[in-house]
């Protein structure tokens, strides 16, 4: 078990607490975080991109011209993909672009980023937030305190409302579920805030 130093909101240590090895002890793979970025890249991707091709462009029902004796090309409409206004041959058009890994290796790419954090000196984690009237001060000051003043991903339970509104409006914050964190937005942004308790549920829900 890894022993990893518990801070109250002033930064000062009040304690220590175990950590998982599995989840928090591994290599940084970054082959595998790669992989596991791109996934999430792709799966937020919308798909909604779209041309027209000749059948959907307005227009063009009539021959522009006589097919003989004009001394121009040969045509047939004019909204062939060769004209002006005309329609696109190979340009995009709706698709899903979502797949995924294997769970094993989401799995580990996820240890590998928590892992990362932790071998970066870039996890903080306290008894708890402080924070009760879910003012944007609130966490401005806790931040301050905790010397973070570059980007920060808080991770809480989601039943706490008030660090939620209180950190939805800085710029460089982003507060989210225990159970949603990915190793997109845990490589995303440089520091990471959890409570003794939520890291706990961390590891019981990706263990």
């Amino acid at each position: 078990m890894l022993q990893v130093p518990v801070v109250d909101t002033n930064n000062n240590k009040i304690g220590d607490i175990s950590l998982n090895e599995k989840i928090f002890g591994q290599p940084v793979n970054e082959a595998l975080l790669h992989e596991a970025v791109s996934m999430v890249l792709n799966n937020r991707r919308q798909g909604t991109h779209a041309t027209k091709t000749r059948a959907f462009v307005s227009g063009g029902g009539k021959k522009p011209w006589k097919q003989k004796g004009a001394g121009r090309a040969r045509s047939g409409s004019s909204r062939s993909p060769v004209w002006r206004g005309g329609g696109i041959v190979f340009g995009p058009h709706p698709r899903d672009y979502s797949y995924s890994i294997p769970r094993k290796k989401s799995r580990l790419a996820l240890y590998s980023a928590l892992s990362s954090k932790l071998k970066e000196n870039n996890l903080v984690i306290l008894e708890s937030f402080g924070v009760t009237n879910g003012k944007t001060k609130e966490i401005v000051s806790l931040l301050r305190r905790l010397n973070l003043s570059e980007s920060t991903l808080i991770v809480c339970d989601g039943e706490n409302t008030s660090v939620y509104i209180g950190g939805r409006n800085l710029e460089g914050v982003l507060v989210m579920d225990v159970k949603e964190i990915n190793v997109y937005d845990l490589l995303k942004y440089k520091n990471l805030i959890i409570t003794k308790d939520d890291i706990e549920k961390v590891a019981e829900v990706w263990s």
